[in-house]
């Protein structure tokens, strides 16, 4: 299936470390979301994703794999999103794992399915950020720089910012959207129902919905029509 992100408005993100149910899962998947992406910060594995990915498989939607361990690369997604994280003090963030997965499976790899992300992550509190050690303690020109070097500098296709957990400053986000010229922009965090979304809609092209899945499935759920009325 040829994806076309720069249509996605709304994607919901499951995590396979946690517990979701067969109804729920449904309920997501056929909601009208643009797409699912499958991906965590931690506890993700080949078994679990592989359990999702096949739960997913029983319906129509476009299922991407947000790649963040080499050893949880499962075949059969729609899509590859392969995360750099431009804030990491830690280059194995922004080029070692990379590398290390290009040595293993750089000359079977099709590149046709594979998509790199630029990602800002701005929530210093968060699992991601603690992770990859991000330097979240950033003005408003340091974004703009990181959102320049990811669209003109590395012509990456989607610039993502990401607050994990937490409803970020839609002012910033609002600022960066006027920069790109090409990167799709992504926004990721605390969309927890419709009247966030439609604020996070109004500043980036997409908006990610994810841990509103597992703590009201309903609110989440409203997220989709807010937006695509």
């Amino acid at each position: 299936m040829k994806l076309d992100i720069r249509q996605w408005k709304h994607v919901f993100k499951l995590d396979p470390d946690k517990q979701l149910s067969d109804d729920a899962l449904e309920a997501v998947c056929t909601s009208g979301t643009d797409a699912v992406i499958v991906g965590g910060s931690s506890g993700v594995t080949f078994d679990n994703t592989v359990d999702l990915l096949a739960r997913i498989r029983r319906y129509e939607v476009p299922c991407v794999l947000e790649v963040s361990s080499r050893e949880a690369v499962v075949p059969g997604f729609d899509l590859f999103f392969i995360p750099i994280v431009l804030n990491s003090r830690q280059a194995d963030w922004i080029v070692g794992q990379h590398r290390e997965a290009l040595k293993e499976y750089g000359a079977v790899l099709n590149w046709d399915d594979i998509m790199a992300e630029g990602y800002v992550i701005l929530n210093r509190q968060s699992t991601a950020a603690r992770l990859t050690e991000a330097d979240t303690d950033l003005t408003l020109k340091d974004i703009e720089a990181y959102a320049r070097m990811a669209d003109r500098m590395f012509r990456l296709p989607v610039f993502y910012m990401e607050y994990s957990g937490v409803f970020g400053d839609m002012d910033i986000v609002s600022n960066i959207r006027p920069l790109l010229k090409q990167a799709r922009l992504f926004y990721g965090g605390g969309i927890t129902g419709p009247d966030q979304a439609r604020q996070a809609a109004q500043a980036a092209d997409t908006i990610v919905v994810g841990n509103a899945v597992y703590d009201d499935l309903t609110q989440a759920l409203a997220t989709v029509k807010a937006i695509k009325r």
